[in-house]
């Protein structure tokens, strides 16, 4: 449970840097940010559901399979993601490709539903 809960830190972390970026004019850091604290958002989850990985793709198609899908969570958690790692490596990798403030103001709105629904429902369904 140790490293659950220190995964949902990161995560929650993650939001204040977002924020912290966003205040200071640093786009890019912002938007690697939004994503990252939603993947570790993930990584918390599978811990709990005994899943290890470090790999975005399959965290994500995981996290779908196991929680979307399902009716866990809602669809639109997919699309969350699926935005923010695109977001987080045009970023990244173009420099021509960086988020709008806008837009990053709304990815941190669905990046703090994402990790908070996350961080309920773990709290509610705790590791036995």
């Amino acid at each position: 449970m140790h490293l659950i809960s220190m995964r949902i830190e990161q995560a929650e972390q993650a939001i204040q840097r977002v924020e912290s970026c966003l205040a200071n004019n640093q786009p890019e850091l912002a938007a690697n940010r939004v994503y990252y604290g939603m993947f570790y958002a993930m990584l918390a989850l599978a811990l709990l559901q005994g899943f290890e990985t470090s790999k975005h793709q399959q965290i994500q198609g995981w996290l779908n399979k196991n929680f979307v899908h399902t009716g866990i969570f809602p669809n639109q958690f997919s699309k969350m993601v699926k935005d923010a790692f695109v977001a987080r490596t045009d970023a990244d990798y173009k420099l021509n490709a960086i988020p709008a403030f806008a837009d990053l103001e709304a990815m941190l709105a669905d990046m703090k539903l994402f990790i908070t629904t996350i961080k309920v429902w773990i709290e509610a369904n705790p590791a036995t």
